[in-house]
Order: structure tokens, then sequence, then C-alpha cells
């Protein structure tokens, strides 16, 4: 069995993180758990280290201030890279992402690099969200195939499972995004090393507690970066 190791970001999600360690381990008991907190403040560090000093395979990742979502996940593929992982599996803390998918995906990982929880496939799709959830979602993923070539559909979700070894050959300090934009910015970088890609598919579900972070600030910071992203690859090397 591969060396798994499971990322979830997260920022005051503590009444979902204490519910979802849990699951994280019935689903997947051969896992390492690396939750990377941004210093919330509503005590998800605290919770995390509480169940850290019972399970040695759950760990917390500190970091002082809330910085974005792209650098939270950098941080976790470091981990993963710098400790010799072999696999890295990421999926949000809120729920969205039911664990009860994750065997799925370690079966699509087993034939390429690059395994997505797709919403949008045969067999996905997405619970409880408004029309402007549904067009932002849409839309960036439309301009992520456009600008990146990307041939994956469902290209602004977080829940995948890579290949260490794949991603041991990006360079990840020509990394330009620092929010959600890093989702789709991963997988472009991926694409220039010759990942090969597979999805599978789930049901996003709305998420249990809290508020999300999405907004329309963060969807036209991802278009500017993805656009960057497109610049460059039309340049070629």
């Amino acid at each position: 069995m591969k060396r798994l190791l499971i990322t979830v970001c997260t920022y005051n999600e503590v009444e979902n993180i204490r519910l979802l360690i849990p699951e994280l381990r019935s689903v997947a008991p051969h896992a390492d758990i690396l939750v990377i907190d941004d210093n919330s403040p509503d005590g998800t560090g605290a919770a995390v280290a509480a169940l850290a000093t019972a399970d040695r395979q759950v760990r917390l990742l500190h970091r002082p201030a809330k910085t974005g979502l792209g650098g939270a996940l950098l941080a976790g593929v470091r981990h993963a890279i710098n400790n010799d992982y072999e696999q890295l599996l990421n999926l949000d803390a809120d729920f969205s992402h039911s664990p009860a998918y994750i065997p799925d995906l370690l079966k699509t990982a087993e034939t390429c690099d690059v395994a997505i929880g797709s919403r949008y496939v045969t067999g996905g799709g997405v619970v409880g969200w408004n029309l402007k959830r549904h067009v932002m979602s849409r839309a960036v993923n439309i301009y992520a195939r456009l600008f990146l070539g990307l041939r994956t559909r469902d290209n602004s979700g977080s829940y995948r499972c890579y290949n260490v070894d794949k991603l041991r050959e990006i360079n990840w300090d020509l990394t330009v995004a620092h929010g959600y934009a890093f989702l789709e910015e991963v997988l472009f970088r991926c694409q220039q090393v010759g990942c090969t890609f597979g999805e599978t598919p789930i049901v996003f579900e709305d998420r249990r507690f809290g508020v999300t972070k999405i907004n329309w600030k963060e969807v036209a910071a991802a278009m500017w970066v993805i656009l960057r992203l497109g610049l460059q690859r039309l340049a070629g090397p």
C-alpha cells in the first residue's frame, strides 16, 4: 500500500474538523492526515492539536496568518515531497467533499498521475448551490480549459489525489496564484510535466457549518491568474 498523505486546509472550521478527522481515519486508516490551519481565531488549530495527541497519524501545520488557499495547498505539497509520501490527497474541511469518495479516488489514482473528484462528469453533481455559485464555477472551468488547454472537466475543485513523484518534477517557486486560482494552476503545472489525468464522479454538497470563503473577488483573481498562465503557455517554454 502506497504512503498516503491527506491534507485539509482550514480557516474557522472547528465544528467540521472535529467530525471530519474520525471519518478520514475510518475510510483511510493507513493515511497520515495533515491539517494546515491559517491561525483560525475559532480554535480550529487547538482542536486539531488535541486530536493529534491521541493519534500519531494526525498532524497540525500552523501558519501564522490567513494568506490564501494557494499558499496553504502549496505547504501541503511541499510537506508531501519533503517527507517522501507517494500519494497526496486533498479535500475540503467542510464536508462538501464526502470522505466516502476516497476509495474511488484512490482507485482512479492507480491508473493516472492526477485523480480528480469531479462534479462535471457523468454521475457527478452539486447539491445546495444558488445560481450565482453555479455560474461562477462553470465560468472558471470553461475559462481554464480555454486558456490553459486543460481537458479535464472539473478544474476548480480541490478534491484530488496526486502522484508525488510527478509533483517533484515541478518548480514550485514559479507558482503565481495565492488564492483559489492555485487549483487551476496546479493542473497546468502538472500538465507541463506530462501528468496523466483521470476523473471520478462526486456529488458536492454545501458545507455543514460555517460560511463559504469563495466570492466574486476570488473569481476575478482566478481569471487574472489563468490569463497570465495562458499567455505563458502561448509564449512557450
